[in-house]
């Protein structure tokens, strides 16, 4: 599809798919497990907003970091095995491109679970599972305009990794509750 719309260049469009699917993914995970972990334990839905922004950017660093690590000492390694230069491996992508892509990711996908919280829109939790849920779908379909595999597909296995890490998430706090 994207052949269409951008020609010769849908080569490039891909180039930080991997970073882009993986940030969001996480993005979206792990701040709907902060939402399902408060709403199982039934706490004060405002903590939600505190531990959902602190969640963020502590977490989207963190994985943007360990990318850039990751690529580095994948270069590192090259360089001492196979003797290749100390220059941008992955197709002219550096750690530091590629850590930045997942930190952005991460982060604007992460909103998703929050946006009912955020506009006090009621009931809450069974809005942020609607919203995280297709988020989840929308990103996975996504995938199909630089792959060749069906947006359905893409969306459907998205989803139901996603959503199965929530209700883990959801279980654990609801399990825990006693605690709080």
């Amino acid at each position: 599809m994207l052949e269409i719309l951008l020609g010769d260049d849908v080569d490039d469009t891909g180039r930080y798919l991997a970073e882009v699917i993986y940030g969001t993914n996480d993005g979206i995970v792990t701040t709907f497990a902060v939402v399902s972990g408060v709403a199982g334990a039934a706490l004060n839905p405002g903590i939600v907003l505190v531990l959902g922004a602190a969640n963020l950017f502590a977490d989207g660093f963190s994985m943007g970091m360990s990318n850039y690590l990751s690529r580095r000492s994948e270069m590192d390694y090259r360089a001492t095995v196979e003797g290749e230069s100390d220059g941008p491996a992955d197709g002219g992508k550096s750690p530091a491109s590629t850590a930045f892509v997942t930190f952005l990711a991460f982060v604007v996908a992460g909103w998703a679970p929050l946006l009912p919280y955020i506009f006090e829109l009621e009931p809450a939790f069974p809005i942020s599972i609607a919203v995280t849920g297709l988020a989840f779908f929308v990103v996975g379909a996504s995938r199909s305009l630089v792959t060749s595999r069906s947006w359905y597909w893409n969306g459907g296995e998205m989803f139901v990794v996603g959503m199965a890490a929530a209700t883990v998430a959801y279980a654990v706090g609801d399990l825990l509750k006693g605690l709080a």
